[in-house]
């Protein structure tokens, strides 16, 4: 991961080459000007020995192009993970971008900002208001990046899973200024061991208490708790997950999973027997992206 220090409020065009010159990626600023819902103050994020962001303010958005020629129109919004307290960076962020490139796919990693109150007036809306930029973004310019507007996805893990599922569940209410009246609903969805719902019985507390605060209401409960927002307009929808996970329990995919067959959404779920939480750091899950792949062929996303 390349490491930001220059402030926001500059415009950032940086093109550089990795992998031996196959992918190319550009970070820029989400926001021209004003940050929505932020107080200002000096930018502490820093980054940690496992390639991790920390202590994220100013959200930015890097853009992965696939190789000439191999371009199928589709997007993907990658959502990392890191319990609303960090951002896997790599490991959910660039190194499955380029995976997704491969495949066509021009990919964006969503560096979204994480709750803070000392950084933002309301920290619960705060990561929402990213991931709808970030789509309204990638809409806005669809023709520069020669992307389909129909074809942009959001992928999200863990508690970026939970990112992501809420932009695929509450885009009827906008969070940012959108003049354009520009669709903020993703074209689907990819759920990776994510955290859906904010429960006592299955919900994931830690991301839970991040996101809006140890001693939340019910209301805001069950508003954040994913598997209960779905309806009939909630995006086709990928989920993946290990049922031995210990650190987000498998009940959140399934609990979605069968919200979105209530209501009729196409999706697909698998389950590894074993594998726990960021299962495919194991050797023996190395093949989960295929299953992710061939959703993605299945639905015309990706080219048969």
């Amino acid at each position: 991961m390349m490491k930001i220090t220059r402030p926001i409020g500059l415009t950032i065009a940086i093109l550089f080459i990795v992998s031996a010159g196959t992918f190319a990626q550009q970070v820029i600023p989400l926001y021209e000007g004003a940050i929505p819902n932020s107080i200002k103050g000096p930018n502490k994020e820093t980054e940690t020995s496992w390639h991790a962001a920390i202590k994220v303010s100013q959200p930015t958005l890097t853009v992965f192009a696939p190789p000439a020629g191999l371009a199928n129109g589709t997007a993907v919004i990658i959502c990392p993970g890191g319990g609303y307290m960090a951002l896997s960076i790599k490991i959910e962020g660039s190194d499955i971008a380029q995976k997704l490139n491969a495949l066509g796919i021009t990919t964006f990693v969503l560096k979204y900002r994480l709750p803070d109150d000392s950084t933002m007036v309301d920290k619960s809306i705060g990561p929402l208001q990213d991931a709808q930029k970030a789509i309204l973004m990638v809409k806005t310019r669809a023709k520069e990046w020669s992307i389909d507007t129909a074809k942009v996805g959001i992928m999200g893990f863990s508690a970026g899973g939970h990112l992501a599922s809420t932009a695929g569940t509450h885009f009827n209410k906008s969070f940012i200024d959108s003049p354009l009246g520009i669709s903020l609903r993703p074209g689907f969805m990819i759920l990776v061991y994510p955290v859906i719902s904010f429960s006592d019985s299955i919900g994931h507390i830690g991301s839970r208490d991040a996101l809006i605060g140890k001693h939340p209401g019910q209301k805001e409960i069950a508003y954040f708790s994913n598997e209960l927002q779905v309806t009939a307009n909630t995006p086709p929808t990928f989920l993946i997950h290990a049922g031995d996970d210990k650190t987000v329990s498998v009940k959140n995919s399934i609990e979605f999973y069968l919200a979105l067959q209530r209501n009729k959404v196409p999706a697909g779920l698998h389950i590894f027997p074993k594998g726990m939480h960021v299962f495919f750091l194991e050797p023996a899950h190395s093949t989960w992206f295929d299953y992710c792949a061939k959703w993605l062929r299945e639905n015309g996303w990706v080219k048969q």
